[in-house]
């Protein structure tokens, strides 16, 4: 069930069960578009061309609802990235890393 929570924006769980925000009628996460933004400095214009699926006005929408629950964006980012790292500590690199790493050694 999607909760509703601003234009373009609502809150659904993730396989975890946990509540996470996403762009309405997309698996976007606000935090997706935090990362682009804050991480790799990217505009909202090149955000909207990342990802095809969203609208220039479904990104601006993103980046307000992220200007108003900032601590609440980044702990779900850093969540989501501990769980990551735990799921490859525990299961090795993943499939294109192998490939990537043997490429790299020829």
């Amino acid at each position: 069930m999607i909760q509703k929570v601003a234009t373009h924006i609502g809150i659904r769980e993730n396989r975890a069960g946990q509540p996470r925000t996403f762009v309405e009628g997309t698996r976007i996460r606000v935090q997706d578009i935090y990362a682009q933004s804050e991480i790799f400095g990217k505009t909202p214009a090149q955000i909207a061309e990342c990802f095809i699926d969203l609208s220039l006005a479904q990104v601006h929408a993103a980046l307000s609802y992220l200007s108003d629950h900032r601590e609440q964006i980044v702990a779900e980012f850093r969540e989501d990235e501990a769980f990551a790292n735990q799921f490859k500590a525990g299961n090795g690199p993943g499939h294109m890393q192998a490939l990537s790493r043997d490429y790299r050694n020829r």
